[in-house]
């Protein structure tokens, strides 16, 4: 059926053109009711196939129904043997899709008779891939590796980084494939295996790595705060935990470029222990003016003022005793909250950088 217009006076639908065959009216039961639906309310006048015309008569809407009720059990049919022969497929060893990197299809052979070849080229490649990284190179490195080495995909192409640890992650290398991907349903492959099923299970293992939170679930204190000396990209940081054998667990943070603009950048990581040092010997730069210009500051240096006073036995009388900003800022950065650390960096007004484990404030 072409695409139905609107008459401006009458309000009514009408086609130009007749549709093929009824059951090419409508893809589902949904499209069928709303076609009858428009034809009970007068939208709809007529419906013309090449064999035959349907009215807004009871008849003819019926036997309408009736056509594409029929093509619908056709296509639920047609379904239900495509997905049986999958099965089948995958129960005899074979994978019903393209092999991965390393394998080629039988594009000759007669129905019912295709197998799976090794390819002789990349197979022996893909194999000292997983090999390398079960002796503990990473994705990055294998990445780098098949680039010098000139390692093409079967379209002619450079193997990229995620494609590189789809294949390392891809079971369908040591003889066994789940299909469909994420039900569970798992099948020996009748193939030649390219690694050793230890081979794999141990790439799985050393490429493991922590669950990562979702975003926004932790918060450190220096983050968007400073940007990479060697190739200014961002500054990023991650909690190392380390459980001892008495049962206590020390946390580290460390703070390293997120190599957004440099995949090999050299720049170092650092503890924040050691960045907060470093922000104690930028900060000697600041005023009494400039952190009493921070409103969250005001309230913590009068309390430092009173403490010191305490501390080094001034009275009223006596005045106040001279403010060592040096102890201030490293008392804000030690004993601070996180706000406060950031209001107090935020004094310097100034693009901060991270290089070679030191804080400046231009490269």
């Amino acid at each position: 059926m072409s695409v139905p217009h609107k008459a401006p006076a009458s309000g009514l639908l009408f086609t130009n053109s007749p549709a093929a065959a009824p059951d090419r009216l409508s893809r589902n039961a949904g499209d069928l009711g709303v076609l009858v639906d428009l034809m009970d309310q007068g939208k709809l006048v007529e419906i013309r196939t090449h064999g035959q015309a349907f009215t807004n008569s009871p008849n003819d809407k019926f036997l309408l129904m009736i056509l594409c009720s029929q093509a619908k059990l056709e296509n639920d049919n047609r379904g239900i043997n495509v997905k049986r022969g999958m099965k089948t497929k995958c129960e005899l060893g074979f994978r019903p899709n393209m092999t991965p990197l390393g394998y080629l299809n039988d594009h000759y052979s007669g129905k019912g008779m295709k197998k799976v070849f090794v390819d002789e080229t990349r197979a022996p490649v893909i194999q000292e891939a997983f090999e390398k990284v079960a002796a503990g190179a990473s994705g990055r490195e294998i990445y780098d590796w098949m680039n010098e080495i000139g390692f093409r995909t079967k379209s002619g192409k450079l193997l990229t980084l995620s494609g590189v640890y789809r294949m390392l992650n891809n079971p369908y290398y040591c003889g066994i494939f789940e299909f469909p991907i994420g039900t569970g349903k798992w099948y020996k492959g009748s193939y030649t295996p390219i690694i050793s099923r230890e081979l794999f299970d141990a790439v799985q293992k050393q490429m493991e790595v922590n669950p990562k939170s979702k975003p926004g679930t932790k918060q450190f204190d220096y983050t968007k705060l400073l940007r990479c000396g060697g190739c200014e990209s961002g500054v990023t940081a991650q909690e190392k935990l380390k459980r001892h054998k008495d049962g206590t667990v020390s946390r580290y943070v460390y703070y390293h470029c997120t190599q957004s603009r440099n995949f090999d950048c050299p720049e170092a990581y650092v503890r924040e222990e050691k960045l907060a040092e470093a922000f104690v010997r930028l900060l000697d730069k600041i005023t009494v003016e400039d952190i009493e210009s921070k409103e969250g500051l005001r309230a913590e240096l009068d309390r430092f003022i009173r403490l010191s006073s305490a501390v080094l036995g001034f009275n009223g009388s006596e005045g106040q005793p001279e403010i060592s900003l040096h102890n201030f800022a490293k008392y804000i950065l030690t004993e601070g909250t996180r706000s406060e650390k950031r209001d107090l960096i935020a004094c310097l007004n100034q693009t901060i950088y991270l290089k070679d484990k030191e804080l400046i404030t231009q490269i």
